[in-house]
């Protein structure tokens, strides 16, 4: 049961699965939504993908909403370069912005491929060119209980922090305390009246998890290089995302705050309950922050994990990827530079079996130790608050799934919604 708090969210919630299934395949159609904004539309059976198979999803997405496990969300799904499916269920509509963390990283880090290519930035370039700060890193190891610190045998480079080789954890591992007491720990920034360039300033006094280049570290890597391209270009983050991405590619429902005029659009954030069900996440929430996109002090450009945006903005952005760096007749990227980005780039550093990553997503490096459908060389992440993408190039296919749940509460949404969409093949 939900509690006391969300009744209105039970009431909402009662569009039966036999409704939404017929929203979903009007969505499927060309001409039912008059949104043009996303990809051009197409009928599924002419992008080799079943109609029927593809209403599974609807029944399963549908299944989480009446168990009470996901508030909603929305489902991009593009074949051939066309909109194949296309679902909003739950409290979501086609045009909710979405908290989208981590699915940050791919954009900065596509900004920062913007600059390699320009001749402004090399992969090699150690961060401390950048970021004095950085200059001299050192490293915290384990000693019996406690740990100690000792020099980086080497600088972090821009192709360390691109792969999260970098040894920039979120400051919660080995060191913890020191991290802590500089007030930097975990993802979130938009509760904080200081720049991140600020913040990342004082990262570079604190220990590293791992040496560069030894141990793949998920953490504040891409934060970092979101202020290395401001330095470089003498823009905030981002002025510079607007202007080289988002506008380019007619994302226009993607920043880092909120327009108040558009705060009606942005998701609910949702907890799970003891007990099951949910209820709405606090607010601001220790780094959940209902409102402080919208209200905030706004000062923080978080690359690693700051953008709000919707399914449809996102599907644009990876369909450009797709395609080789070009989208609606317009190059963004070479397409060797893309190639580079989404090849595996770590190897035997990876610690989670068939699972690589490049220069800004997880690749997918075997599909028998992933164990999950795909192909060999697909791509993609998600984000803190349970969203979820990936391309898959052999296929000529891209999903976005967004839903607003933190944390996720141990459903296997992911999983089922990769399965469902691979059986919806039919060519």
């Amino acid at each position: 049961m939900m509690s006391g708090k969300s009744t209105g969210f039970s009431r909402r919630f009662a569009l039966g699965a036999g409704a939404a299934l017929a929203a979903a395949l009007l969505c499927a159609s060309p001409a039912a939504v008059a949104r043009g904004d996303v990809l051009p539309r197409a009928a599924p059976q002419s992008v080799g993908l079943d109609p029927a198979r593809l209403g599974r999803i609807t029944t399963a997405m549908q299944g989480y909403v009446d168990r009470h496990e996901l508030p909603g969300g929305v489902i991009l799904i593009a074949r051939h370069g066309k909109l194949a499916y296309e679902l909003a269920f739950g409290e979501s509509h086609a045009d909710t912005i979405f908290r989208i963390a981590s699915q940050s990283k791919a954009i900065t880090s596509t900004g920062i491929m913007l600059l390699v290519e320009e001749g402004r930035i090399a992969l090699s370039d150690p961060l401390g060119k950048f970021i004095p700060e950085f200059a001299k890193p050192v490293v915290a190891e384990r000693d019996g209980e406690g740990y100690r610190i000792v020099p980086a045998k080497r600088e972090i480079t821009i192709r360390d922090l691109l792969t999260h080789t970098s040894g920039l954890g979120y400051g919660v591992d080995i060191a913890a305390d020191r991290w802590k007491a500089a007030g930097i720990q975990k993802w979130y920034f938009a509760d904080r009246d200081e720049t991140m360039g600020d913040i990342v300033a004082r990262m570079g006094a604190l220990p590293l998890e791992s040496q560069p280049g030894e141990k793949w570290v998920y953490g504040y890597s891409i934060d970092v290089l979101g202020v290395v391209i401001e330095r470089v270009t003498g823009q905030s983050l981002d002025r510079f995302l607007h202007e080289r991405l988002f506008e380019p590619l007619g994302m226009s429902d993607t920043y880092f705050y909120l327009p108040p005029e558009k705060r009606a659009r942005l998701a609910k954030v949702w907890s799970p309950k003891k007990g099951g069900g949910l209820e709405l996440a606090p607010d601001p929430g220790a780094g959940i922050g209902q409102g402080l996109y919208v209200d905030g002090p706004r000062k923080v450009f978080s690359g690693g994990g700051g953008l709000l945006s919707t399914a449809g903005d996102y599907a644009r952005f990876l369909q450009m990827m797709l395609n080789g760096g070009t989208l609606d007749g317009r190059r963004l990227l070479s397409r060797k530079t893309v190639e580079l980005m989404t090849t595996d780039a770590i190897g035997k550093i990876s610690d989670r079996p068939g699972r690589g990553w490049g220069l800004g997503f997880e690749i997918a490096t075997d599909l028998g130790l992933r164990g999950l459908p795909g192909s060999k060389g697909d791509y993609g992440w998600g984000g803190a608050y349970n969203t979820y993408y990936w391309v898959d190039p052999k296929e000529d296919l891209l999903v976005v799934y967004h839903t607003q749940v933190i944390p996720p509460g141990g459903i296997k949404d992911f999983e089922t919604l990769r399965g469902l969409v691979y059986q919806a093949i039919a060519d």
